[in-house]
């Protein structure tokens, strides 16, 4: 795949595509949301929870089975090795859910609409490997864009640049990429939906 773009194409991709995996980008969203919303010691435990229950977790199953070789790379490009990414990002999703749950007595909005996006992204890759990278992307930017404007449709032109990329490097078709788009485009519309009808 490389050999049909210009090199400086092909590494500004890479670079561009290994900055905003899902991971890097919800970090960026968390972070400035507990910046925008929370005092620092609120922020703080707003954000830590998330970072040892989700982040830190994730970071280390990728590393460990890409250690180990049942992964062949850090995106899981192949599509049987992401059944048991998808099940354990969702188990430590519905983790946290249940302890912030148990902290607040109430749900937050925004980690059951990523668990949303992980089912049915999981259901879809039985079919299609569809881009994790672009669809994540997508809901940032939705997450985004329910607290500032400038910063969603920002961070649209972020996903829309990363599934370019993901072509470009070889990792998804433009089909697949059109498939995590899409289907992160659903999930978004309807968490947009349901931040403008309960929040307060």
């Amino acid at each position: 795949m490389q050999e049909k773009y210009p090199p400086f194409v092909y590494k500004t991709s890479k670079i561009i595509s290994d900055f905003f995996n899902p991971l890097v980008s919800l970090v960026i969203f968390f972070f400035y949301m507990s910046i925008k919303s929370y005092s620092l010691h609120d922020s703080l435990a707003y954000f830590i929870p998330i970072l040892l229950i989700i982040i830190l977790p994730v970071i280390i199953w990728l590393v460990w089975n890409v250690k180990t070789g049942r992964y062949t790379n850090m995106d899981v490009s192949n599509r049987v090795q992401r059944i048991s990414l998808y099940f354990f990002i969702a188990a430590c999703v519905i983790a946290y859910i249940a302890f912030d749950y148990f902290r607040k007595g109430h749900v937050d909005l925004i980690m059951i609409f990523i668990l949303i996006l992980l089912l049915v992204m999981q259901l879809s890759n039985y079919y299609i490997k569809s881009s994790m990278h672009t669809a994540f992307n997508v809901l940032v930017a939705a997450l985004f864009f329910a607290l500032n404007t400038v910063l969603g449709i920002a961070w649209l032109g972020i996903a829309v640049l990363v599934g370019i990329t993901r072509v470009i490097v070889g990792r998804h078709t433009p089909k697949e990429v059109m498939m995590g788009a899409g289907i992160a485009l659903m999930v978004s519309f309807i968490y947009l939906y349901c931040h403008i009808q309960f929040q307060p």
